[in-house]
């Protein structure tokens, strides 16, 4: 089944880059303060990169919101090479 041509894409929730943002942070947070291991960090941010990677490589995704997503991508992509990768 091919997808529907017509078939409009919703726009981003505007809380969702502010939940994923929240959650790159809390990660952080809870790393530097010890409440999370470095295993379970590692596995969590390849999670965020992972789906901000799908969401930046949507080309239905409107530009003033990929911009928004490239930056949290850019952050994520940070806190990866603070792990260890």
């Amino acid at each position: 089944m091919s997808p529907d041509p017509n078939r409009q894409k919703p726009e981003p929730v505007p809380d969702q880059l502010d939940h994923l943002n929240a959650a790159l942070t809390h990660v952080d947070t809870s790393l530097s303060s010890g409440n999370i291991a470095a295993s379970a960090a590692k596995g969590i941010v390849y999670s965020l990169i992972e789906t901000l990677g799908a969401l930046v490589g949507d080309p239905d995704l409107p530009e003033h919101s990929r911009a928004g997503y490239e930056g949290l991508l850019e952050t994520a992509r940070e806190l990866r090479a603070k792990l260890g990768k």
